[in-house]
This record gives C-alpha cells, structure tokens and sequence, in this order.
C-alpha cells in the first residue's frame, strides 16, 4: 500500500473556497489502476491558516506513479496555479509505503 499525501496551509477566511474547489473537482482517479481511496482532510487552525491534507490510497508505489504520469493527472491538475491565492506557499508532499498492517 502507498498513501500519497499533500499537506495545504490555506489562508484563513478561504476554506470555503478551498473545499469547493476540491467539491468541483473532476480527478478521474477511480479511472486508474491500483487507486483504493480519496480523503480531503481539515486540520488544525493557527492565526493566519487552516491546513488540510488530501491523501489518495494506492496499491503501490507503482500505480501511484503512474498516475502522475496519466492524461487524467494533468486534466485534474490544470487549473492548479490559478489556486494559489488560497496556500500560504505550495503544498507539501509526503509519500508513504507500507511496512506493516493487515
């Protein structure tokens, strides 16, 4: 199993916009082989932001990657830039494999 996850600091006063982009958002991820899971996460709030986590459960490493890769990576990602009023910075990614479980 691999859990690909981006952590987003969004900026206070924009988390309604930040949930309804994801709301909207068409990733086409059940197209994919060795996709499990989508979660968009909210988290803790500080003075000036509100982080998130969006995690994908993947069967692999491999699969996760080609998804990166696909034709539906780069449609779902396309607008991505014009969100960037809503981060404070990009979003972090962190990557994860499974080493134990059941």
């Amino acid at each position: 199993m691999f859990v690909a996850m981006n952590r987003f600091k969004v900026v206070k006063g924009k988390e309604a916009e930040f949930e309804a982009v994801w709301r909207g958002r068409d990733s086409r991820l059940h197209e994919l082989d060795g996709f499990k899971s989508f979660h968009l996460m909210r988290g803790a709030e500080a003075e000036d932001h509100t982080l998130y986590a969006s995690h994908t459960i993947w069967e692999s490493r491999e699969a996760f990657t080609a998804w990166t890769k696909s034709q539906q990576f780069r449609d779902s990602h396309k607008n991505a830039g014009s969100n960037a009023p809503l981060y404070l910075g990009h979003p972090n990614f962190e990557g994860f494999e499974s080493v134990l479980g059941g």
